[in-house]
């Protein structure tokens, strides 16, 4: 659709104060705090689990040492999509316009736009996290009790009853994730790296991982998930997370929560012969998911 002069009619007239509505400062890139990044030169990318050996069992004398055996499992794919916008403003709204250059304010716009397109993109990661229709390369969705295990078995990522943000349900999820094992069932070194929340539960965070004593009691009891220094940075609160109540720890685990990029923002102008239109566009590409569930635990 052709922006005209008549969706400018304030700015053919002289006495215009000013304009709003387009000045707003931008929040940050909020989707950097859970997500780890990589590059991609392709259509798709995959990530392949790889998986070593399990427990070495005890050899009785005189016997045979016992074989094991390594190899891969299932397969987590990242399909690229390319996230674009345009738009095109007549020869004549722009000469006489009074006051500004449409097109740059505009292109400016289409900048916005992508990257409010990016957060959505990566905070429905989270917002579809429990979801059945939304599963990764094991089968499961990212948060589920049943995550398979290679060797046989799972594993879980979640707490078995969802749970409010709490003292008592942050240490259940920091002991489940201190209490991961491997596709072989061996436990791991996996620490917790952040919070996550919505902008409903920011106050709430605060009081419970800021306070030098355990948040709603009057005990005097150390807060103890303050005092071991489990956390080094404040809670990311996300601001498109849908669910109110919704929360989450990112961990350390290589390969976790992944955005892939194909093609950075690219923009383009051009003045159409016909017409004298000038159109102008942006897009970029890019996938946005998750290779190992143990990258994030939730409530």
């Amino acid at each position: 659709m052709v922006m005209r002069r008549s969706d400018f009619p304030k700015d053919l007239e002289p006495g215009l104060n000013a304009h709003f509505g387009m000045a707003y400062r931008d929040l940050p890139e909020e989707w950097r705090e859970v997500y780890d990044t990589d590059s991609s030169g392709r259509a798709f990318e995959e990530d392949v689990l790889e998986v070593g050996f399990g427990a070495a069992p005890v050899k009785d004398e005189g016997e045979n040492i016992a074989e094991d055996r390594g190899g891969q499992g299932w397969v987590a794919r990242y399909d690229h999509k390319t996230i674009a916008l345009s738009f095109s403003i007549t020869e004549e709204a722009i000469e006489d316009n009074l006051y500004h250059r449409q097109g740059p304010k505009y292109a400016r716009a289409l900048a916005r736009a992508l990257k409010h397109t990016k957060e959505i993109e990566a905070a429905n990661v989270l917002n579809r996290s429990t979801s059945g229709s939304y599963l990764g390369g094991d089968g499961q969705s990212l948060l589920s009790t049943a995550h398979p295990l290679w060797g046989g078995g799972t594993f879980s990522n979640r707490l078995p009853t969802p749970a409010d943000l709490h003292e008592t349900s942050v240490e259940d999820l920091l002991i489940m994730i201190r209490k991961c094992v491997d596709d072989r069932n061996v436990p791991i070194a996996l620490s917790a790296k952040k919070v996550v929340i919505p902008p409903e539960l920011e106050w709430v965070a605060r009081r419970i991982f800021l306070s030098p004593n355990r948040p709603g009691t009057a005990d005097n009891d150390i807060n103890a998930v303050k005092s071991k220094g489990v956390f080094s940075s404040d809670p990311a609160c996300i601001t498109r997370l849908t669910d109110p109540s919704r929360w989450f720890i990112k961990t350390d685990v290589p390969e976790g929560l992944k955005l892939i990029k194909r093609t950075g923002i690219k923009r383009g102008m051009q003045e159409d012969f016909s017409t004298g239109n000038m159109r102008y566009k942006a897009r970029e590409r890019y996938s946005v998911g998750w290779t190992d569930p143990r990258g994030l635990f939730g409530g």
